[in-house]
């Protein structure tokens, strides 16, 4: 039974691996997962959140290029080297935009940057004598421009596809938990258990996804861990169906009446011989629920009762910029929908490549 088993995995591998479209899709979730986890190794702010503001520089097109004038804080920041590595920095340095700057011994003179062809002020500050004037100014490179407040675009993007990313796995992981200990109960001992799951089920399904994925949220509270747990919550009706259907069909089969007439327990059959032959069409499942994780926690962040600010959020950040489509700066509202776009077909592609991969009759 091992070996046929380990041959069937090895045949899906491999027909999954001549799925152009699906390895493609799974390297490029890959990627993104890496970026997500050490985000803040990546981001050009590395600052808590992305959330270093600008307010003279803001709105700018990408390749915007500035000198920063960054002065000093005597406020020790005590973080460690992983807090900063997952977490980001805790900011404590003033950064200030200029057009030019000039310096005399300890003292530096400079313009601050002001847009729409306006004159900046003029401003001087002394520096302590341990502290050379030039280490203190920098150019800057905003490859995506600035948002509204003045923020790197691109830091926030690399910082917003933690969310969207990691949502998806914690809603699935409920979602798959809920999905097959309810199914598996309705499936396999029918009778009055199925029919109060299956009134639990219709009834949760006949509400509207968004709705209870809000009054979930409202009831938790507004926050980062609330909505995974209230989009974990709706999802995981459609894997009880089919968990419940697959072993309906299964708990009749030979090998279940050979576990049965061993003296095996309930617990153990269910786990140890139908689950494992049943899990194709529940992972494919999982693979459309992750794309669909993603999508409700950007209409969340829209709505205003997603991941709340400063917390950079691909839906978030459209909510803020959707109305610059009109104004001339479309790519604000764009780019982290296009972030969307991308990420969420790569796990329906993927999804599509396992059910080809999965499918006994091809």
């Amino acid at each position: 039974m091992s070996n046929t088993t380990n041959s069937l995995s090895k045949l899906a591998l491999q027909k999954f691996k001549k799925n152009f479209w699906g390895v493609f899709s799974f390297y490029f979730v890959v990627i993104i997962g890496v970026v997500s986890v050490f985000a803040y190794v990546f981001a050009p702010d590395n600052s808590q959140n992305a959330n270093q503001m600008h307010l003279s520089i803001h709105s700018k097109k990408p390749g915007f290029k500035t000198s920063l004038l960054t002065l000093p804080s005597e406020i020790e920041n005590e973080q460690g080297v992983l807090d900063k590595l997952f977490f980001g920095e805790i900011a404590t340095k003033t950064e200030i935009p200029i057009t030019e700057y000039t310096i005399d011994k300890q003292t530096i003179h400079y313009t601050e940057y002001a847009s729409d062809g306006l004159e900046g002020l003029k401003k001087t500050i002394s520096i302590n004598a341990n502290i050379l004037p030039q280490t203190l100014v920098s150019e800057k490179t905003f490859y995506l421009g600035t948002d509204k407040y003045g923020r790197d675009l691109l830091s926030r993007v690399l910082v917003g596809a933690r969310i969207s990313f990691f949502i998806g796995f914690v809603a699935v992981f409920i979602s798959l938990v809920i999905g097959l200990f309810m199914g598996s109960l309705a499936g396999y001992f029918g009778g009055v258990v199925d029919s109060v799951i299956m009134w639990v089920i219709n009834v949760t399904w006949s509400i509207p996804t968004l709705l209870l994925v809000i009054a979930i949220t409202l009831v938790l509270g507004k926050g980062f861990w609330q909505v995974f747990i209230a989009v974990g919550l709706t999802m995981w009706v459609e894997v009880a169906r089919v968990v419940r259907g697959q072993i309906i069909g299964a708990k009749e089969l030979q090998y279940v009446t050979a576990a049965k007439a061993l003296g095996f327990g309930h617990f153990r059959i269910i786990t140890k011989h139908i689950l494992p032959n049943i899990m194709a069409p529940v992972i494919v499942i999982c693979a459309a629920n992750f794309a669909a994780a993603i999508l409700i926690e950007s209409g969340l962040s829209f709505l205003g009762i997603g991941s709340q600010p400063p917390m950079a959020s691909w839906g978030a950040m459209i909510k803020d910029h959707y109305n610059y489509i009109i104004l001339g700066k479309p790519y604000l509202a764009i780019i982290p929908g296009l972030c969307i776009m991308t990420l969420v077909m790569a796990f329906m592609l993927i999804g599509n490549a396992l059910r080809d991969a999965l499918d006994v009759k091809s």
